[in-house]
């Protein structure tokens, strides 16, 4: 394992920080009944979330630089990831993990994972059209999408417009 001793025990404390904030978070979707879409399928060990990790900054990190540098130094600094692109508009950071082996496709800190990787593709179904990336064995299901499905299969309609609707609102 790269990590030390301390840096082990800064991301131990970042992680209960990090789950303590999306367990409030998610309390809050519930009790507003936000629609949110729950997660299908199993992982494939494909890694394809691990080769360029992204996250989606507050609009303030974008705004202030003292944010910006601080948010990044923490990225590159404790959770080893080194900054590689940006889409401005949406607040979204693409970086590259150190502790990622491309050859292995393996973390060797996987232990003390930041939260984002363990969360991973939950984050994403809270979008209003999750996309999660080419080969994941996840996907997004609606949380009704057995009445729904039904209700479209009761109504005969032809085999390649049933399977596109399936698709496109997410009933698989």
């Amino acid at each position: 394992m790269r990590d030390g001793v301390l840096l082990r025990a800064v991301k131990a404390v970042a992680l209960l920080t990090f789950r303590v904030d999306l367990g409030v978070h998610r309390l809050r979707q519930r009790l507003r009944r936000e629609h949110v879409y729950v997660l299908g399928g199993d992982c494939r060990r494909c890694a394809r979330c691990c080769e360029a990790p992204a996250l989606r900054a507050g609009p303030w990190i974008a705004r202030l630089p003292p944010a910006r540098r601080l948010f990044l130094w923490w990225q590159e600094r404790v959770n080893g990831w080194s900054l590689t692109g940006e889409d401005k508009a949406q607040h979204v950071f693409v970086f590259r993990c150190s502790h990622f082996d491309p050859a292995t496709r393996l973390c060797d800190s996987y232990e003390s994972r930041p939260g984002p990787c363990r969360d991973y593709p939950r984050l994403v179904l809270e979008q209003a059209r999750p996309e999660l990336l080419p080969g994941c064995g996840y996907r997004p299901v609606s949380p009704r999408a057995i009445p729904l499905r039904r209700e479209l299969e009761a109504r005969g309609l032809p085999p390649e417009v049933l399977a596109r609707l399936v698709k496109e609102l997410y009933l698989e």
